[in-house]
């Protein structure tokens, strides 16, 4: 069992450790997450209209969006807010977000709350966006991170891996870059092990040698890059026998991907659900592959078509509100996911669960009757008829599926019916299935993946 104990700032005080500075501010959540990880729902959701309440006062006192959209709701806004009273506000969306521009900044931020800095989206919606976060914003997604990694009792002295997109250019490096911690936050509060990277846009066959050199013991990357290095290694016959753990962030993580990282290296795993303009949202449960919602720093709504809260088993939008920005408040924000509710977790834990990430609005299947559902593709179902380095499924109109291609294998008439008939099996409103074969299909702005698209 891993003992995490922080480095001290005292040098002849070694355990228990004496801490000061920011170091001291994760350290004080961290402990304050502890005890709340273990409140019921409803306790979690009194103290967080409390916080919503402080939020509300200032965003409609000092930002001019919210000045203007609230003026004509009635009710009182000094008060404290009950739960009705919060769905009765507006939903921002990333329109609203993109069209309001500095509308939605404060212009009176506590100043308690430190430096303001700038934060730009990836856009992988096709609508990049740019807001303002404090020092704050900062302190509780380092906090809320650590919580992370404690969770799933990582040993922070082994060597960590992570295949990510950098603005860098000078980072796309087949040999990878080197650090000798895990990072800056990690390391200043414990003793870690190396930290290695690779850019995710290096080649599969480059990123797998460089894996073969580092051996990590931990393992960070995108659902798909991880699945591509996956499915490399058992074509290959390649082993990383001391990888302990696999990690994801970024895209949806299906099941396929889970299973391709057992097979190739007999591991587990663990997905976050993040973005970069609101940090953290939610994180697997340590003991089960659902997600908890991280419910100190945001409050995680998913709704149904009418507006309502899901229940267990319901499918709906994610609406998020930032509970400690105060320089762009996004309240009741429509990130453009949707997921589907989980059950109350045997962890113990109160914080809400998500059962499922499902993606983005575009990567559902539009109906003919105006409806979508999630495609839950399984893309080994099409590897066994036609072997391919990458797919992807784009619904160009609502009876139309195109399917790309990138393969080293000349197609047949054959194999592109038998394609064709497993697409219509899926989506047996479909009458036109075409083909285009790519020599690469294209990621998003920041190597993002998605193996199904709806242009309708």
């Amino acid at each position: 069992m891993s003992v995490f104990v922080p480095l001290s700032t005292l040098d002849e005080v070694v355990w228990p450790a004496i801490v000061g500075g920011r170091q001291a501010m994760h350290l004080s959540l961290l402990f304050q997450m502890e005890q709340s990880q273990w409140w019921s729902e409803e306790e979690l959701a009194s103290v967080q209209l409390e916080q919503l309440s402080v939020l509300l006062q200032h965003a409609v006192k000092t930002v001019p969006y919210y000045k203007k959209r609230y003026g004509g709701i009635p009710f009182d806004f000094s008060g404290r807010l009950t739960m009705n009273e919060w769905r009765r506000l507006p939903i921002l969306t990333r329109d609203d977000l993109q069209k309001a521009g500095n509308s939605l900044n404060s212009n009176a931020v506590p100043k308690q709350h430190g430096k303001l800095n700038r934060q730009h989206s990836s856009g992988s919606t096709g609508k990049p966006v740019s807001i303002m976060q404090t020092e704050v914003c900062g302190i509780f997604w380092r906090a809320i991170t650590l919580r992370e990694t404690l969770w799933h009792r990582r040993d922070m002295r082994g060597k960590l891996a992570v295949i990510r997109h950098s603005k860098d250019d000078s980072k796309i490096n087949p040999r990878g870059t080197r650090n000798s911690n895990w990072g800056r936050l990690f390391a200043s509060l414990y003793e870690t092990g190396q930290g290695v990277a690779m850019h995710s846009s290096v080649p599969t066959n480059d990123q797998a040698a460089w894996l073969l050199r580092e051996q990590p013991d931990y393992l960070l990357a995108y659902p798909s890059v991880l699945h591509e290095l996956a499915r490399y290694f058992i074509k290959n016959g390649l082993e990383l026998p001391g990888l302990r753990e696999a990690r994801t962030f970024g895209e949806t993580l299906d099941d396929e991907t889970r299973e391709a990282c057992r097979q190739a290296w007999d591991v587990t795993v663990v997905d976050a659900y993040s973005s970069q303009e609101i940090g953290n949202m939610a994180f697997q449960c340590p003991e089960h592959e659902h997600y908890h919602v991280q419910s100190e720093g945001v409050l995680l709504e998913v709704l149904d078509d009418d507006g309502n809260p899901c229940r267990p088993g319901e499918t709906g939008r994610v609406i998020v509100t930032v509970l400690h920005n105060f320089a762009t408040p996004l309240l009741r924000y429509a990130v453009g996911d949707y997921a589907e509710v989980g059950e109350s977790c045997d962890c113990g834990r109160g914080l809400p669960v998500i059962r499922r990430i499902l993606g983005r609005t575009r990567n559902l299947v539009t109906l003919p009757d105006g409806s979508k559902f999630w495609p839950g593709l399984r893309m080994g179902e099409f590897e066994k008829i036609v072997p391919f380095s990458q797919i992807q499924l784009v619904q160009r109109a609502i009876e139309h599926i195109e399917v790309k291609l990138v393969t080293d294998v000349d197609v047949t008439p054959e194999q592109e019916s038998a394609l064709a008939g497993h697409v219509r099996k899926r989506f047996d409103f479909v009458t036109k299935v075409t083909f285009s074969y790519q020599d690469e299909i294209a990621r998003s702005g920041t190597d993002k993946y998605e193996d199904f698209l709806s242009e309708v």
